[in-house]
C-alpha cells in the first residue's frame, strides 16, 4: 500500500470546491486545484519515487477539464489497483443556491457556453450523476457559509485519523433551513417555551445570558437535558467500543437562534467536563438576525 492519504475533491461548480481545497491545505495537504486526471498517475509517481514526505495529498478535479468525464474511472480504478488510498469527496448545492452565487459572483459557469446558467447548471449535475454515486463522501453545502464549510471539511478530515479517541461535534441548527446532513443524532428542541415571543428576547440569541436565564426558568428544560445526558453517558461509550470514530450531534429548533444554541451549549459544556474531543458549532445562529 501506498502510504499518502489522497482526497480528491469534486463536484458542482459554485458548490464550494475551492473554499473545500483551502480548508484541506490549512490542514497541512499539499493541494492543487484543476489537475488533469490523467496527470494523477504520474504526478502520485514522482511523489513515490523521489521519497517525498508529503503524506496528505488534495487535489480538485471536475468539468473544467475536457476529458475528466471520460478518464477518470480508468484513472481511479488504475491507482486502487495498484494500492493507493484515495477518498473522493463530492461537493454539491441545490439549484437555487448555486443560481444565487453565480449572480452574486457574476462569474460563468464552465457549462454554459451555448446555454442558459439554468441550463448548464442542470446539464452538469447530470454529467456528473454517476460519479457522484461512487463518491466516499456527499456534503450538501446549500446552507453553510465559507466559515462553516471550511470547518465541515475540517473536521470530516478529522474524522479519519485513526488512534486518537471518538471525536464529537455538537451541531445547533434551525429546521426551517435543513436537517444536516452529517447528523447521527438528531434533537428536536421545539417542544421548549421559544424566547423568539418574548419581546426584549426576540433579538438576542442563544450564547446571550438572557436567553440561558430565561430557559433555565422551565422545569422542562432541566429534566430533559439530564435525561438526555443520561443516554449520551450510556451510548457513547458504546459507539466507541465499536470503534465509531466520530459522534455529530445536531440540536434543532425552529430558526437554530435560540433554544438549540442555548441546549447545544449547555449539553456541550456538561460533555466537556469529560472528554477535550469535542466541538460545538452553531449553523443557523446569524440567518434570521
Amino acid at each position: 500500500m501506498k502510504r499518502i492519504k489522497i482526497i480528491i475533491i469534486t463536484g458542482l461548480s459554485g458548490s464550494g470546491k475551492t473554499t473545500a481545497i483551502n480548508a484541506l491545505e490549512d490542514a497541512g495537504f499539499f493541494c492543487i486545484d484543476n489537475l488533469p486526471v490523467m496527470l494523477l498517475p504520474k504526478f502520485l509517481e514522482l511523489r513515490v519515487e523521489a521519497g517525498s514526505e508529503i503524506t496528505k495529498i488534495a487535489l480538485v478535479m471536475d468539468l473544467r477539464e475536457k476529458d475528466f468525464l471520460q478518464r477518470y474511472p480508468e484513472i481511479l480504478k488504475r491507482l486502487r489497483e495498484e494500492g493507493y488510498l484515495f477518498e473522493i469527496l463530492f461537493l454539491e448545492a441545490s439549484t437555487e443556491i448555486l443560481l444565487r452565487r453565480y449572480s452574486q459572483t457574476r462569474r460563468k459557469h464552465p457549462l454554459s457556453e451555448d446555454k442558459s446558467l439554468l441550463e448548464g447548471i442542470q446539464t452538469e449535475r447530470e454529467e456528473l450523476k454517476e460519479l457522484r454515486e461512487i463518491a466516499d463522501h456527499i456534503i450538501d453545502t446549500s446552507n453553510y457559509n465559507v466559515h462553516e464549510l471550511k470547518e465541515i471539511v475540517l473536521n470530516h478530515v478529522l474524522k479519519a485519523v485513526p488512534g486518537k479517541g471518538m471525536k464529537i461535534y455538537m451541531l445547533s441548527f434551525g429546521f426551517k433551513y435543513g436537517i444536516p446532513h452529517d447528523a447521527d443524532l438528531v434533537l428536536d428542541v421545539r417542544f421548549l417555551p421559544n424566547p423568539y415571543f418574548v419581546q426584549e428576547l426576540k433579538n438576542l440569541d442563544g450564547t446571550s445570558p438572557k436567553i440561558k436565564e430565561y430557559m433555565d426558568r422551565w422545569e422542562e428544560t432541566h429534566i430533559f437535558i439530564n435525561k438526555y445526558l443520561d443516554l449520551l453517558n450510556y451510548i457513547i461509550p458504546l459507539y466507541e467500543k465499536e470503534g465509531k470514530s466520530s459522534l455529530t450531534i445536531a440540536v434543532g429548533c425552529t430558526a437554530g437562534t435560540h433554544r438549540s444554541v442555548s441546549i447545544a451549549d449547555a449539553i456541550y459544556r456538561e460533555l466537556k467536563k469529560t472528554t477535550n474531543l469535542i466541538t460545538l458549532t452553531h449553523r443557523d445562529i446569524e440567518l434570521d438576525r
